[in-house]
């Protein structure tokens, strides 16, 4: 029986919330492995090492850079979930700003607040086997991994963009339709082209795709209304530290 850890770092819990959404696939499941750490579904806690281990949140203290050591030395297999774990999160705009100043503005005694200049993605700490993107996961992505790595093979996972989920799908570009600004060109597929669905412009929260060609799509954004600002503000979100370009 796998053993199984779940771990959260500086983050909101919805990724670890996708896995608990997962209950009638999660059912079958327990009989073939356990969980012996996972704060946000049981107290129960039990010492490693684990078959896997799967981490939600970025490193923004310290303390939580000492921590994913630990857990990296004791798991076989690390699997990092959400856009905080892969690229630093939403809470990485605070790499291209002052920090102290963040503290003395938000909290009435910052003198007990305790935190890094920035927030990095666990990838920049310790090695990492699996990445799964997103603002939140996508649970079919999450079964996927769990699945493969208890039946002994490498997951299935997409290399592509939100595009090439759009075609599979049969949906209308939204950018050449409509005139509807859209990242899908350069976000990393696996959210299965939600908002294209519903005539929405993707907005990157599963980040950039392997080498993104941005300069390509700039022309494009702005020939879609979006000036300078908008540009800015479009890439500044769920993974504003992540190699766009």
């Amino acid at each position: 029986m796998l053993s199984i850890a779940v771990w959260k770092f500086t983050s909101c819990d919805g990724c670890q919330l996708t896995l608990l959404d997962c209950e009638d696939e999660l059912l079958p499941l327990t009989r073939q492995v356990k969980f012996a750490h996972f704060a946000e579904m049981t107290s129960v806690s039990e010492p490693g090492p684990y078959d896997i281990s799967i981490v939600e949140g970025s490193v923004t203290t310290s303390a939580e850079a000492e921590r994913i050591q630990r857990v990296r030395e004791q798991s076989t297999v690390l699997v990092v979930v959400g856009a905080c774990a892969t690229s630093g999160g939403i809470q990485a705009l605070r790499n291209f700003a002052d920090v102290e100043e963040f503290r003395s503005v938000v909290y009435a005694r910052p003198d007990h607040i305790e935190t890094l200049a920035t927030s990095t993605a666990i990838a920049e700490h310790v090695k990492v086997d699996y990445e799964l993107r997103g603002c939140p996961i996508d649970k079919g992505q999450l079964l996927e991994v769990l699945t493969a790595l208890m039946a002994g093979r490498a997951p299935d996972l997409p290399d592509t963009s939100v595009c090439t989920e759009c075609k599979r799908r049969g949906l209308t570009c939204v950018m050449v339709a409509h005139g509807t600004p859209c990242l899908g060109p350069v976000t990393h597929a696996g959210c299965g082209a939600l908002c294209p669905a519903v005539n929405r412009g993707c907005y990157g929260c599963f980040g950039p795709m392997k080498q993104p060609n941005v300069p390509a799509l700039i022309p494009l954004l702005r020939r879609s209304g979006m000036g300078d600002d908008e540009l800015h503000l479009v890439f500044s979100t769920f993974n504003t530290a992540a190699e766009w370009t």
